[in-house]
């Protein structure tokens, strides 16, 4: 039996008209899940009583149970959510000045083999359901004072979105629905190594924010950093990234992890600035965040200073994304959901 909080309102429709009752009803049940985040039919006051018990077994408790909380010196929030089959993923709260970015994840374990990935060394477990990514938003939301205290949400979590692309679509779908979480669509990231056929069905579906995790500049370097790219190379995964219908003043992100001695380099700076040419993004290099079990190493200081300062003197807008909740290994990377 299909969980009422894994279907998008059309579908809900459909499954409350052949109950017998009025597609507003539907309306009313689906603002109450993701609006309100009420899980319960007894407690839907506008909904007739006969209906409440004929809906209860359709709606059941949010699948993922809290089940540890660290908190990093910066303020940095990391949850270890259990599945109800045993799993283990985690999520992250990111506290700024006007904003709280919430991480999510789309999978238990990824099997993209990404060598700076903590996760990567997992392997893929399984993906994550609808309800799944839904759970960890709703988990959150309800400890916070409100959802306006969540004020961005970005798919960067364990795993890769387009690897697990239906649920993801679905999940985007509904936490931007006027009648469910609403949240604007400027508001909600998607971080990918790049797949071009799904990203291209993904951003068809839900034009969201795009931050393409790039990491290396030459196919060589790519490659060995990131096992995909050997299936789809830098100058495939761009152009698909350039058929994008990108609104106007709307840009991609680059993401760019700085390893010591792999890629950090001025000759790998002006690589990159050929193979962006033309596209219209800004790039966030984020300094490496070592983890217990690799041997690479952070960048130096320096190094990144000046790599930065060459994309910036060729026109590239780039930022140096600081390392968040490091001390939980909860930053960029760094996510294990079994591990400390």
């Amino acid at each position: 039996m299909e969980d009422f909080l894994s279907l998008e309102l059309p579908e809900l429709e459909g499954r409350i008209h052949a109950l017998g009752q009025p597609r507003y009803r539907a309306r009313q049940i689906f603002s109450w899940i993701h609006g309100r985040g009420v899980f319960r039919a007894d407690q839907m006051h506008n909904l007739p009583g006969e209906l409440r018990k004929r809906l209860a077994p359709f709606l059941s408790p949010l699948p993922v149970e809290l089940d540890r909380t660290l908190e990093a010196e910066d303020g940095t929030k990391k949850f270890r959510f259990r599945l109800r089959d045993g799993a283990a993923i985690e999520s992250v709260t990111i506290p700024e000045e006007k904003r709280t970015t919430l991480c999510l994840s789309t999978q238990v374990g990824c099997a993209q083999g990404c060598v700076f990935c903590r996760t990567a060394r997992m392997g893929l477990q399984r993906n994550l359901r609808v309800d799944e990514i839904l759970g960890q938003y709703y988990a959150i939301r309800s400890m916070s004072e409100g959802q306006a205290d969540l004020t961005h949400v970005v798919f960067m979590g364990m795993g890769e979105p387009l690897a697990n692309l239906g649920p993801t679509c679905r999940a985007l779908k509904i936490l931007t629905h006027p009648l469910g979480c609403g949240l604007s669509t400027r508001r909600l990231t998607v971080s990918t190594i790049g797949i071009p056929g799904p990203l291209e069905e993904l951003y068809r579906t839900v034009p969201v924010s795009i931050t393409l995790s790039l990491n290396g500049a030459d196919n060589e370097t790519r490659s060995r950093l990131m096992p995909i790219n050997r299936k789809h190379p830098i100058e495939e995964v761009l152009a698909a990234l350039r058929r994008l219908p990108l609104a106007p003043r709307r840009r991609f992100t680059i993401a760019y992890v700085l390893i010591g001695g792999e890629n950090d380099s001025l000759q790998d700076a002006r690589q990159l600035v050929r193979v962006l040419h033309g596209l219209r993004c800004k790039v966030n290099l984020i300094p490496f965040n070592p983890f217990p079990e690799t041997e690479l190493r952070a960048p130096k200081e320096a190094d990144v200073t000046a790599f930065q300062d060459l994309l910036r003197s060729k026109g590239i807008s780039t930022h140096i994304r600081g390392s968040r909740g490091g001390d939980v290994l909860a930053a960029c990377g760094q996510l294990c959901g079994d591990g400390p």
